[in-house]
């Protein structure tokens, strides 16, 4: 079976494709049968320093874009998804050892549907008013808090990283994703 990965992965920090500052490699390998993945490029210190700063940037675009728009992204990065769910779902079970089935009909799906809920929570999102007492009005605003940080875990990677993208995004926040180095 031909592989459906690269062989190769940089890091993505700022739009660009980057090699580790400290040029530290790390290997994947199919549980199930052992066999070389890919070679990922390993984060160093530097490295996550740069795609904080970087996501920090985003942020001040990203925070200010409409929820409409943002809703719209969201549904369309489902799309994307559901576009390619064959690859994704090939990927998943090579990466885990699993059988294709799960990634395929449970796992892929549920991404695209966390997706596609949290394009619609935007929409509905709304903040409150509260009249405490004669004197006291209580307002909440819901507002993004800037760079979330997840490092994700090596069973379900795909899953358990939407489930924390698609929220903060979601939100107006950006995020620094790190996957498991010990698959």
């Amino acid at each position: 079976m031909e592989k459906p990965m690269d062989d190769k992965y940089k890091l993505f920090i700022d739009g660009k494709w980057l090699d580790g500052i400290e040029g530290k490699t790390f290997n994947t390998y199919c549980p199930a049968n052992g066999e070389l993945l890919a070679t990922c490029a390993d984060a160093g210190r530097e490295d996550v320093d740069l795609a904080v700063k970087a996501a920090w940037k985003a942020f001040e675009y990203w925070r200010k874009v409409d929820p409409k728009e943002r809703a719209d992204r969201l549904m369309k990065i489902a799309a994307l998804i559901e576009e390619r769910i064959n690859h994704f779902a090939l990927i998943e079970s090579m990466e885990r050892g699993a059988a294709i089935t799960e990634p395929m009909v449970v796992e892929i799906p549920f991404a695209i549907d966390c997706f596609r809920y949290f394009a619609s929570a935007i929409r509905t999102e709304e903040g409150r008013a509260v009249m405490i007492d004669d004197n006291t009005l209580s307002i909440i605003l819901r507002e993004p808090i800037g760079v979330v940080g997840q490092i994700v875990p090596w069973n379900f990677p795909f899953n358990l990283a939407v489930w924390k993208l698609a929220p903060a995004l979601a939100a107006g926040n950006t995020i620094v994703i790190k996957p498991s180095s010990n698959i």
